[in-house]
């Protein structure tokens, strides 16, 4: 063999296995669910949630603490009693919500990322609000500007996440005032995928849809959905001031809102299940009764926070039996009402990524996956309760994501009938390796994880004796290393920096909400 074809042949071989292990950015499109749901309620119990929650929001009412909302209640039709306290009609209710679209088509900065919610159809996005991190080399910190930036990287990377969200770690290194645009800045340039937006006050809100408007253009938010913002009740039975203005800005623009009552079971509800469910979707139906209110058709989302607390310490758990119950029946409402709805996903306790987070986070996604949950979010990082995101979790949960999507799918019939005709080819006793069935469809007939190792124990030796975790740190360098940015238009780009420019300006650099300015 002379040196030149050695050369050649090693050249070839070095060429295939780049091939092998260059990242698979490409995102995955909407989730189709091809599996049944899980439904623990038979019909009559439905309707008894259902007439629950009615009583309460016409007989025990939902406090508005906010005088805009007050007076568009009341011009709406409600009772208003004891200057905030809002009593809510059933037939008003059901009225309002009926206007609330069942569909909701959402538009990236690259078309080829557009996705779709509601019905069969879902979207898995990365958790946010971490006021920690462990990084690269796994030390827990705070984080900064740059640190999110690696998120949003990571998170434009992995195929089966659809969103860069918006603060998936808080930027410790900025005044709170300006935080949002920077957050909101950091979501649009390192990712071309569709991203949320900030509602930590009023103002904050008009900002990130400003911006929306100069990536997108004003004209178009207002017939397409471009980001979605999260409004969160105080319960039980509470919505405030700045919830309730961030929404307004959201709904008057015609952007989603995730309407998200935060249950702590057993403390800020009753201890009990079916009760507590019953006060969430009372909460719920107040303030997507609401976006209807603010202004009639806009899209919006029956959303909610779920985790029970412990009697022992008070401490929220994750990935609890009755955290699956609830989602179960949640998504059973919400089918009910017709109206898209999100859930939590791979939520966990623990304070390093070991078994529990592994374990909880597993629980809770396949309660997720077969309630049929539409926005999926918190679905890449999350431990401690959401006190930290953490590198390695952030990509394995990517994967486990993938794998979720992939069962959730349902059974391939496509190549059935392929399939049967090689047990005819290969017979008793032989093997399907070198069928070309096989050789043309190994790759999609099983999935097969990068990051779980299930070689040989030999094997693993060889390759260093790395955990779940160092393998997944080592990924998640090798995927920032090989990065490329979603080019953004530059004279887009120059408009968002000015407009960054002066609101800072604008707004006074403290760290206090910009409530004002």
């Amino acid at each position: 063999m002379t040196a030149q074809l050695q050369v050649s042949r090693r050249g070839g071989r070095e060429a295939r296995r780049t091939i092998r292990t260059a990242p698979k950015i490409d995102m995955l499109p909407t989730l189709k669910r091809g599996l049944p749901v899980m439904e623990p309620m038979d019909a009559e119990q439905v309707e008894r949630i259902h007439e629950a929650s009615l009583a309460i929001l016409e007989d025990v009412g939902v406090v508005f603490r906010d005088p805009i909302a007050i007076e568009d209640w009341k011009r709406a039709g409600a009772d208003v009693r004891a200057d905030d306290r809002v009593h809510l009609d059933r037939g008003l209710v059901m009225e309002l919500i009926k206007t609330i679209p069942s569909r909701i088509e959402y538009f990236a900065r690259d078309p080829a990322k557009n996705v779709e919610l509601g019905g069969p159809k879902s979207i898995f996005v990365p958790m946010t609000g971490a006021p920690y991190m462990r990084d690269l080399d796994d030390v827990r910190r705070g984080p900064t500007i740059a640190d999110l930036g690696t998120f949003h990287k990571l998170a434009h990377m992995m195929p089966a996440l659809h969103s860069s969200a918006h603060h998936i770690v808080e930027p410790m290194d900025l005044v709170v005032a300006h935080r949002h645009l920077h957050i909101t800045y950091s979501s649009m340039k390192h990712s071309d995928k569709i991203f949320m937006g900030m509602t930590t006050s009023p103002k904050n809100a008009e900002d990130v849809l400003d911006m929306c408007e100069i990536l997108f253009g004003e004209s178009f938010l207002e017939t397409h959905a471009v980001t979605t913002g999260n409004c969160n009740g105080n319960s039980p039975l509470v919505w405030d001031q700045v919830m309730l203005g961030a929404m307004r800005a959201f709904c008057r623009r015609n952007q989603p809102v995730l309407c998200s009552p935060f249950v702590l079971g057993g403390a800020n509800t009753p201890a009990s299940t079916a009760a507590a469910v019953a006060q969430l979707n009372a909460e719920a139906l107040s303030a997507l009764a609401y976006t209807q209110v603010i202004r009639k058709g806009c899209p919006a989302i029956y959303g909610h926070y779920l985790s029970t607390v412990s009697m022992q310490s008070g401490a929220p758990m994750a990935g609890t039996p009755e955290i699956s119950l609830m989602n179960f029946m949640i998504g059973q409402m919400a089918r009910r009402y017709n109206v898209p709805w999100r859930t939590s996903n791979l939520l966990g306790g623990a304070k390093v990524f070991d078994a529990q987070a592994g374990y909880e986070s597993a629980m809770t996604m396949m309660a997720v996956l077969m309630s049929g949950a539409n926005y999926i979010w918190h679905s890449a990082g999350w431990n401690e309760a959401g006190m930290h995101c953490s590198i390695a979790k952030f990509v394995v949960d990517a994967e486990v994501c993938a794998m979720g999507y992939r069962m959730t799918e349902g059974i391939q019939w496509d190549d059935f009938d392929e399939a049967l005709a090689a047990v005819r080819d290969v017979g008793p006793g032989g093997h399907y390796l070198g069928h070309p069935h096989t050789q043309a469809n190994f790759e999609r007939a099983f999935f097969i994880p990068k990051l779980f190792d299930n070689n040989s124990i030999e094997q693993w030796y060889a390759d260093g004796s790395k955990d779940i975790k160092q393998r997944a740190l080592d990924q998640a360098r090798f995927l920032l290393a090989e990065y490329r940015e979603p080019t953004l238009d530059l004279a887009k780009d120059e408009e968002l920096r000015a407009y960054i420019d002066r609101r800072s300006r604008e707004i006074p650099a403290v760290d206090a909400l910009n409530d004002e300015y």
